[in-house]
């Protein structure tokens, strides 16, 4: 028995197997763990969410805070 081919017989078609299998092995790891196959996905954050966030981490003022946070009501 020979040992090339990975383990099959059928040529170009092992091949093809294999790599299907390898494929799909990889896309339902990357599912798995929650890797994105689209990198633009929408946001679930709400706008408030995200204002809320940047006044959190000190990126804008109390008074910039409760302006856009008027603007987005």
């Amino acid at each position: 028995m020979h040992w090339w081919n990975f383990g099959c017989s059928a040529g170009w078609l092992g091949y093809l197997i294999w790599f299907l299998i390898l494929f799909l092995v990889v896309f339902f790891l990357l599912r798995l763990f929650g890797v994105s196959s689209c990198p633009f996905t929408l946001n679930k954050e709400s706008p408030l969410d995200i204002l809320k966030r940047r006044y959190a981490r000190g990126e804008i003022t109390k008074e910039e805070f409760e302006r856009m946070k008027k603007d987005i009501e």
